[in-house]
């Protein structure tokens, strides 16, 4: 199984999408008012907005950099307001957080070989 897309719910796609592509995705599908679909420029995932009221609660959205300090930089520099800088993380992740104009949060991180074999992983023979 491979995850091909996460959608939020956003009541204004129009900040939506300059905020995504200020971001750095890159738009694939236009429908405003009710739809947008962005490529992410690393790897195969796309992730899109979907027009409607809820905002973000419970939903977190990571998108993972390979030079977090400098991206977070760029993005300041831009305009975008981030309620945390890069950090390392105890559980060995560098993370700096934010959030889209939904309420949506969002963690821009780097992980490296920690993303998926943390030394607490669970092995086979655990499973």
């Amino acid at each position: 199984m491979n995850l091909n897309q996460v959608t939020v719910t956003m009541p204004d796609l129009d900040q939506g999408w300059h905020f995504y592509i200020a971001l750095g995705l890159v738009p694939i599908v236009d429908a405003r008012p009710n739809y947008v679909r962005f490529a992410c420029p690393d790897g195969n995932s796309t992730f899109s907005l979907h027009a409607g009221m809820a905002t973000g609660g419970g939903t977190t959205v990571y998108f993972e950099c390979e030079n977090l300090d400098a991206t977070v930089e760029g993005l300041r520099a831009a305009g975008i307001v981030f309620s945390a800088l890069p950090e390392d993380k105890s559980w060995l992740w560098r993370e700096a957080e934010l959030f889209d104009p939904g309420g949506n949060r969002l963690l821009l991180y780097f992980a490296g070989e920690n993303r998926l074999d943390l030394p607490w992983k669970i092995r086979p023979q655990q499973r």
